[in-house]
């Protein structure tokens, strides 16, 4: 298998109004090359401060530890200029809130024609072609009148798939697609879903945030589990959803309607309290006197991970 990102220890805290929060702490996950591994969580988790730091997006109260290897490369230690070639062209990104994300006072066609003339291509007339396959691509139609339309006359599940196909206009090897089905009705929903599918199709690597455990069952290789700033299982996705490990992961599927909406009961702890102990036993039903220490993250011998002791 071939690791197109890995990252290690990779610790995020913000400093703010006298605390320290550590929404990212001590992460540990690979990406492989052309599969798609979702990284799913309540929110809180901190899944799409994962997502930001991955990209070098985060605000200026932020402090950033750990390593973070694309193809071998640390995008930690890589100064802006070499970071501005890889974001973008190599690694993109699509947001969460395709409103809040769109310029209202540039067309949507300039807006996803913008990555190719910086990474692919330059010359004008041959942009505005790529956009206009994109957007067949992403089904919104007639491309040739809504190419020169503003953000406020799309829908939010066009906003939606006007974002990805922003992100993959660059060509990169790797998109991360942070909460892409967030506030949008279930045909849009199963759009995005299939628009992503294309993606993975052409050959890129797909890394998904989300709350949505049917789009990720649906969509997913690979699983990873967040829980209060730490992954707490990876797991094959059909594997996961017929056992998942962690006592979190657990719960999580027990809430699923289908499984009759069993709320896990407690609060995540807030993040800037740290006592060393698992993070999750004040809510786990199977919580032991060793629980008071952190676990690692264990490797199984069937290639997955879980943060419990109860595998040790």
């Amino acid at each position: 298998m071939n690791t197109i990102l890995e990252v290690q220890q990779l610790h995020v805290h913000f400093s703010t109004s006298g605390k320290l929060i550590r929404a990212v702490d001590g992460v540990d996950i690979n990406v492989i090359q052309s599969e798609t591994l979702a990284i799913i969580g309540e929110s809180g988790s901190g899944k799409s401060v994962l997502g930001l730091a991955l990209l070098g997006l985060l605000p200026a109260n932020s402090t950033v530890a750990g390593t973070v290897r694309y193809r071998g490369a640390d995008l930690l230690t890589s100064s802006e200029s070499e970071f501005e070639k890889i974001r973008g062209s190599k690694i993109a990104w699509v947001p969460q809130n395709p409103a809040g994300a769109m310029n209202p006072s540039m067309t949507v066609g300039d807006q996803i024609g913008e990555p190719i003339s910086l990474h692919v291509e330059k010359n004008k007339a041959a942009v505005r072609k790529k956009v206009l396959e994109l957007l067949r691509l992403i089904r919104i139609t007639p491309p040739e009148e809504r190419i020169d339309s503003y953000p406020y006359s799309f829908s939010g599940g066009m906003l939606q798939r006007s974002l990805v196909a922003m992100g993959i206009a660059g060509l990169p090897e790797l998109l991360i697609a942070d909460e892409p089905t967030k506030g949008i009705d279930i045909m849009n929903r199963q759009a995005v879903s299939a628009l992503l599918r294309i993606v993975r199709e052409n050959g890129i690597t797909l890394l998904v945030i989300t709350h949505d455990l049917s789009f990720a069952r649906n969509l997913a290789d690979r699983i990873a589990v967040m829980y209060s700033g730490r992954i707490v299982e990876v797991r094959e996705k059909s594997s996961f959803f017929s056992g998942p490990r962690h006592p979190y992961a657990r719960g999580m599927l027990r809430s699923l309607p289908e499984n009759g909406l069993h709320p896990i009961s407690g609060r995540t702890r807030e993040s800037d309290k740290d006592d060393g102990g698992c993070r999750f036993r004040f809510r786990c039903t199977n919580a032991i006197e060793r629980c008071r220490v952190e676990p690692p993250l264990i490797a199984l011998p069937d290639g997955s991970a879980v943060r419990c002791w109860l595998y040790d």
